[in-house]
C-alpha cells in the first residue's frame, strides 16, 4: 500500500520559517516527480514546487526565493524548506509523486496545515 505522509506544518509569525516532510513507504520517491501543492480555504489547490532527480526543480511564481524543495533519497522523502513566510501562505500542504515533473500526482498525502500570522 502506497503512502505519503506529510508532516511539518504549524503555526509561525509572518517572517517565520518552516520544513516541511514528505515520507513514502511503498514507493520509491527517487522513481518519481514529487510536487507540493497547497490549497487555502475557498481557494483552488495551486502547485508550489517540484522535483525530479535532484537538480530538476521547478518553483511556482509565488514560491521562487523563498522555498526551496530537495529530497533525500536515503529516507525516501522530500523536503520543501519555506521561508520568509506570509500570510498569503496559510494553506494545506500536500506532496504528490507521479510521473509529470510539472504536475505529479498519482500518489497523495494527507496533507498538513500551514498557518502564518501576521
Amino acid at each position: 500500500q502506497v503512502q505519503l505522509v506529510e508532516s511539518g506544518g504549524g503555526l509561525v509569525q509572518a517572517g517565520g520559517s518552516l520544513r516541511l516532510s514528505c515520507v513514502a513507504s511503498g514507493l520509491t520517491l527517487r522513481n518519481y516527480a514529487v510536487g507540493w501543492y497547497r490549497q487555502a480555504s475557498g481557494k483552488e489547490r495551486e502547485h508550489v514546487a517540484s522535483i525530479k532527480y535532484k537538480t530538476n526543480q521547478y518553483y511556482a511564481e509565488h514560491a521562487k526565493g523563498r522555498f526551496t524543495i530537495s529530497r533525500d533519497n536515503a529516507k525516501n522523502a522530500v523536503y520543501l524548506q519555506m521561508d520568509s513566510l506570509t500570510p498569503e501562505d496559510t494553506a494545506v500542504y500536500y506532496c504528490a509523486a507521479g510521473e509529470d515533473f510539472y504536475s505529479p500526482g498519482e500518489y497523495w498525502g494527507q496533507g498538513t496545515q500551514v498557518t502564518v500570522s501576521s
